[in-house]
């Protein structure tokens, strides 16, 4: 362009075409065609038809490989180097080398991808998102792989998650209840993946799972289910799977309580919030507000977040729920349909008064697993004491205890599992078991009476409470002594 310039300069001092030609060392031709030229405007690159390649024989076929992948696992799609060998063994005049169909395969993927090209969503207050994860963890000093709900409000970026052991109905409902209750207000819309506990899409059909059905009608939020395998549809939450991950749960959470964990999970969740919004610049607990205001109200009755199904108890008294899992009710029910309420953390059994007859933690996994309440099988094993050396409640007593009850007779073992049962019915098992462990530790005239008073002081003052000796009754035994020596 400097070389045009000076041309057309040139001419404008009154200069010969032929000399301008000689002053800028081009030809006549040259100069007289820029002189001439009117638009200099930028033209659009066109891009040059490459050369024939020997691969153009094949690329329709390459094209329907690549094609058909995509209704494929993507696991299990072409890479280069089988297009490749594929070609070699159906061609046998196949000459193309193999990083001429790598560049082709991966220049036509990438044509293909984008094809799929991201829409930035706007999404209104109150509006959110919610999906599973999985993390790592400690409860009890065992090392687990639990499954988190995150519920995230895209308009201000505020999450608040929840842990589980499992991804099911009663899972999901427990974790949105849970959230609704701390922000005091309940989401308009939930966007969702097609998740088992929540229902599903197929094709335009919506199927959702029946206490998922109930629990949304209960609330009165509307859902949106995903797209199958289109998990862009909620990107907001799918980051922070990720973010809460790395944030939360690093290094890995130790915990006794899973309930209670949750709670703190979700204080801890307000701490985040005086973060910036990557991209609003805004804070987003003030981003947040705007959504608490668009919150649905609480309902006036709280949702019973709880699954009910008959089972039929097996011989030992034990019911399966979900294929693997057995859980205790009582012996005498054995062969006999009970009530039995399933939810989030825990299975009740119901007696037939509808009131829980014993409540167990619920297990979750492909693993078999046996939850026996050691109250339930009292009542059978103190009208059988000969079975106390093979019985469950003998492996769940401590070390002294067990020696102390397997010296005893078949009267006094009697009497001894019949005050444990008490106990246990009055206060718990474990109160009961801390009870005996103190009866043996300050022997006395009457052991069985005296686990009663521990137990009782236990539950008033706490576990840690130290013995108090009392007043001082030596008085009252010198004075008794001296009555019986008068005449």
């Amino acid at each position: 362009m400097s070389q045009i310039n000076c041309i057309r300069d040139l001419r404008k001092e009154g200069y010969s075409v032929a000399r301008i030609a000689r002053e800028v060392s081009v030809d006549e031709k040259t100069a007289r065609k820029y002189l001439c030229m009117e638009d200099f405007s930028p033209k659009p690159p066109q891009k040059k038809e490459g050369l024939p390649s020997k691969l153009d024989p094949y690329k329709p076929q390459i094209d329907g490989w690549l094609s058909n992948d995509e209704k494929e696992n993507s696991k299990q799609r072409h890479t280069a180097q089988r297009v490749y060998d594929r070609l070699v063994e159906l061609h046998p005049e196949f000459g193309c080398s193999y990083p001429t169909v790598s560049r082709y395969v991966r220049k036509t993927r990438a044509q293909r991808s984008s094809y799929r090209a991201c829409q930035e969503l706007v999404w209104h207050p109150g509006e959110a998102q919610g999906d599973f994860g999985e993390a790592d963890c400690y409860e009890r000093g065992v090392k687990q792989r639990k499954h988190y709900l995150v519920c995230v409000f895209p308009n201000s970026n505020a999450d608040f998650p929840q842990m589980f052991n499992g991804e099911t109905s009663e899972c999901i409902c427990q974790g949105f209840q849970d959230v609704f209750e701390f922000i005091g207000g309940v989401f308009p819309l939930v966007v969702i993946d097609n998740a088992t506990g929540a229902g599903r899409r197929i094709g335009q059909e919506i199927r959702e799972a029946k206490l998922f059905a109930q629990f949304r009608a209960h609330y009165g939020f509307s859902i949106r289910f995903c797209s199958p395998g289109s998990g862009w549809e909620k990107g907001c939450v799918e980051n922070k799977i990720g973010t809460v991950r790395r944030n939360r749960f690093v290094p890995l959470p130790e915990f006794d309580d899973l309930q209670q964990y949750n709670k703190g999970l979700l204080e801890q969740a307000t701490s985040f919030q005086g973060n910036t919004h990557y991209k609003k610049n805004t804070i987003i607990g003030e981003l947040f507000e705007q959504d608490r205001e668009a919150l649905l109200p609480l309902p006036r009755h709280r949702f019973d977040v709880c699954r009910y199904v008959y089972a039929k108890a097996d011989g030992y008294g034990k019911v399966e729920i979900d294929g693997n899992h057995h859980y205790s009710t009582r012996p005498e029910y054995r062969g006999s349909e009970v009530l039995v309420g399933i939810r989030a953390h825990t299975v009740d059994i119901y007696d037939e008064k509808r009131k829980i007859l014993v409540s167990h933690v619920r297990k979750f996994g492909k693993e078999r697993s046996d939850s026996v309440d050691p109250r339930t099988s009292m009542a059978v094993l103190m009208r059988n004491v000969g079975a106390w050396p093979n019985s469950g409640v003998r492996e769940m007593v401590s070390s002294p205890v067990r020696d102390y009850l397997d010296a005893l007779d078949r009267e006094s073992l009697k009497d001894a599992l019949r005050t444990m049962n008490l106990l246990s019915e009055r206060y718990s098992f474990e109160r009961a078991l801390d009870a005996f462990d103190l009866v043996l530790r300050n022997p006395g005239n009457a052991p069985f009476s005296d686990a009663m008073v521990f137990a009782a002081r236990m539950a008033e003052f706490g576990d840690q409470t130290d013995l108090d000796a009392g007043p001082d009754l030596s008085l009252y035994d010198q004075l008794l002594e001296q009555r019986r020596v008068q005449p």
